[in-house]
């Protein structure tokens, strides 16, 4: 159990989230209007969230490097930013 808590993997999953983080706001179009501490955020969800549906599909582990896990950790990601900015925008425009 001390092992999926180490510094290492601390560390590779806020780098992690960062990287699917910044790839799924590439991927929409249109400005998103998100820090970079919430860009994170959302990156390491979907990297949960994509390995949850990968484990599923039974597309865990693969040889070498796991496309279809990134491929879904990125679409989570999306989906998960695309949920917060249409949350965000009709809270402000409700406001007016």
């Amino acid at each position: 159990m001390g092992e999926y808590f180490s510094l290492g993997n601390l560390l590779w999953t806020i780098i992690g989230g960062a990287i699917i983080g910044v790839l799924a706001r590439f991927f929409i179009p249109g400005k998103v209007p998100m820090k970079l501490w919430m860009t994170i955020l959302v990156g390491i969800v979907g990297m949960i969230v994509g390995d949850l549906i990968a484990r599923a599909l039974g597309v865990y582990t693969t040889a070498g490097i796991d496309w279809t896990r990134h491929f879904l950790q990125i679409v989570s990601a999306i989906v998960l930013i695309l949920i917060l900015r249409a949350v965000t925008s009709r809270g402000s425009s409700s406001a007016t």
